[in-house]
């Protein structure tokens, strides 16, 4: 499956949320609609990731498809930048010197454009997922959190444009 098809669902919930807004944010239950975009965000971004990870190795050779499908079976959570950095290096070097030349320019853009630094932005929101599953309580307000799910799949498209043969 094309990775950018992950995103469809997501985004109609999102958006959904996102346009009765009003009605969530300073409400009781407005944490609880936070920790659940932002597990949906982080987990419409794991299988993007996966996908993009088993498209690239099937190309190259059906067994490695496997193989690599098999390797991520369960990424679990394990796609902050980081992580996402060793995973990639596993394929080549020149993969990750992609990657990071990619990402400095998609840092670069909304920095100037939207005043935020993506790369801390998609580690948040990574963060704010493990703190609401693992102790109930989101670190990032609703609005934050789709906000960071709509500017941080621009990381997804710089993985995409690194992985290519």
């Amino acid at each position: 499956m094309p990775y950018f098809n992950r995103f469809t669902q997501a985004d109609i919930i999102f958006n959904h949320i996102n346009s009765n807004i009003s009605s969530i944010t300073g409400t009781f239950i407005e944490p609880a609609y936070t920790g659940f975009l932002s597990v949906s965000a982080v987990t419409v971004f794991e299988l993007a990731i996966k996908d993009l990870f088993i498209d690239f190795a099937t190309k190259k050779n059906k067994h490695f498809g496997i193989f690599v499908d098999n390797h991520f079976f369960k990424i679990n959570g394990r796609i902050k930048l980081e992580f996402l950095k060793d995973h990639i290096k596993k394929f080549d070097v020149k993969y990750i010197k992609r990657f990071e030349k990619r990402l400095i320019l998609c840092d670069k853009y909304y920095q100037n454009n939207f005043g935020i630094n993506i790369k801390t932005k998609y580690d948040n929101l990574i963060l704010c997922r493990h703190e609401f599953v693992h102790k109930g309580n989101p670190t990032l307000s609703i609005i934050e959190v789709i906000d960071s799910y709509n500017h941080c799949k621009a990381i997804i498209h710089c993985l995409d444009s690194a992985m290519i043969r």
